[in-house]
């Protein structure tokens, strides 16, 4: 009581000399660690090398995202342990993985951006799938390119994409694109083909870059699942306790425990008892939404999951610059893995995006031009907004090689098919130009052993496979990659 009857001013005094430098302190302290971490990691990153490897799979691909959700399957062996040394003392942290996008005057490629060291690990996840694609180191296309706006020749248009509620709500994924009725080979409805309508369509001087950054995580990721549908539930929701919970914990527990000893005397347990009724009930009592979405984050933090982050730029020169079609093609591609009820994938317009409203917007818009550029290039997992949360299906639906019976974009790199030679035992007739094909050839009688003898003309299936294939080789002569996508 003496201390409260101290004038306010000396009650402050005492009490900051007292305890009130503890919370500065710790202030202090997290600032300080967080800038040692930013030097140390970035000291470290300095010195790690990543490849580019462009992958062509074959023609006639028939592999459904199925294939593509394996191959991120076992990226996720990337994971390593970082130990409090090697953390804050050597700067090591967990590199991560680049899947690209890339169409250069119409010309579309997918690149994998990928540790040095981990090259192995790439090569052996796609050609499990695909064995017959063709892999090749190349030079990373953004080379060359401006990264400071405004620039005199070129403009850009770019934005993260981000989950619009928490990440333990699945987007829609490649397994809603599956029709059980109709044509064997429309039955799967592929997202990729507007995206790949989109990207064959850009004209010379026209650039679409994506990526999307993949940090192999450990296996603690399913507790945001599990947090989300204790809340759908409405249980109570257990925290991680650090020193100052674990003290006021400790002081409301006894408190309580004092409290129960007192209300125990009267030997009423009507409420323990209705209690554990609610509890079996909470399902049913869902609504149908509710049960839509516990059922959903259940199927997704059941499959391996990775941290990422997903950019678009859209980068042109000034006189060809068509932000419309593209940028508004973009997003409506990821509105179609839009679950309303669940979740969705939307461009960060608060942060990232260049558009800005209000005071000084010309400034503000360059300098989120020249950022969103600059962490493309660097292929940055922490700049710009937090990382987000995916499973390897959700990843194999907004970056899979388009089945080809659905899509049709004929500038899309792929590998030619592997040839087989024939049997020995297949006889073997003679050799005929592929000009001698295109000759019409008509009924002639010739004599053999004084007999006359008549040649039947070419049968008309054969002159069109011929057509067909005059034609193949035609549109695979188109496409060539562009100069900024040289072979390392």
């Amino acid at each position: 009581m003496e201390f409260f009857n101290q004038p306010p001013v000396i009650i402050l005094k005492q009490i900051l000399f007292t305890v009130g430098w503890i919370p500065v302190a710790v202030v202090l302290l997290l600032g300080f660690k967080d800038l040692w971490l930013f030097y140390i990691q970035s000291k470290w990153g300095a010195v790690q090398r990543y490849i580019f490897l462009a992958i062509d799979i074959p023609r006639g691909n028939e592999q459904s995202p199925k294939a593509v959700e394996n191959m991120f399957s076992y990226l996720a062996g990337a994971h390593g342990s970082i130990n409090l040394i090697e953390k804050y003392w050597e700067g090591k942290f967990q590199l991560s993985f680049s899947f690209e996008i890339v169409s250069i005057d119409g010309y579309t490629q997918f690149l994998v951006r990928a540790p040095a060291q981990s090259r192995d690990l790439v090569e052996s996840a796609v050609y499990a799938q695909y064995p017959d694609a063709e892999i090749t180191e190349v030079d990373d296309y953004t080379e060359g390119m401006p990264t400071k706006f405004p620039d005199d020749e070129y403009d850009v248009w770019g934005a993260e994409f981000i989950q619009v509620k928490n990440p333990a709500y699945p987007i829609k994924t490649y397994v809603e694109f599956e029709h059980q009725m109709g044509d064997p080979k429309v039955t799967f409805r592929d997202p990729m083909a507007s995206l790949m309508d989109l990207t064959s369509s850009l004209r010379k001087g026209e650039q679409l870059w994506y990526q999307i950054i993949l940090v192999p995580i450990d296996f603690k990721w399913p507790e945001i699942g599990d947090k989300e549908i204790s809340k759908i539930l409405r249980e109570k929701i257990k925290t991680k306790n650090n020193i100052a919970d674990w003290i006021i914990n400790l002081f409301m527990g006894i408190i309580g425990a004092f409290s129960e000893a007192i209300y125990s005397f009267g030997g009423d347990y009507e409420t323990k008892e209705k209690k554990d009724e609610d509890d079996s009930l909470k399902m049913m009592n869902l609504k149908p939404k509710e049960k839509k979405q516990v059922e959903a984050i259940q199927e997704k933090v059941s499959k391996l999951g990775f941290e990422t982050k997903i950019r678009f730029v859209y980068i042109a020169k000034k006189d060809v610059m068509n932000k419309p079609k593209v940028v508004n093609g973009f997003v409506g591609y990821m509105k179609q893995l839009a679950s309303m009820d669940l979740n969705n994938l939307k461009p960060d317009m608060d942060v990232t995006a260049t558009s800005t409203a209000y005071f000084f917007k010309e400034k503000r818009v360059n300098r989120r031009k020249s950022s969103i550029v600059h962490n493309y290039i660097n292929r940055s997992s922490s700049a710009g907004r937090s990382t987000g949360l995916l499973n390897i299906e959700e990843l194999a639906t907004i970056w899979h090689f388009p089945v080809e019976s659905v899509v049709k974009a004929p500038l899309i790199q792929k590998a030619t098919r592997r040839k087989a030679e024939p049997p020995m035992t297949l006889p073997i007739a003679m050799e005929s130009s592929s000009a001698d094909l295109k000759e019409p050839i008509f009924d002639d009688e010739i004599e053999i052993d004084g007999e006359p003898k008549i040649i039947p003309a070419e049968p008309d299936f054969m002159k069109e496979e011929a057509k067909e294939e005059n034609k193949q080789q035609t549109e695979e002569s188109k496409g060539a990659p562009p100069d900024n996508l040289p072979i390392a």
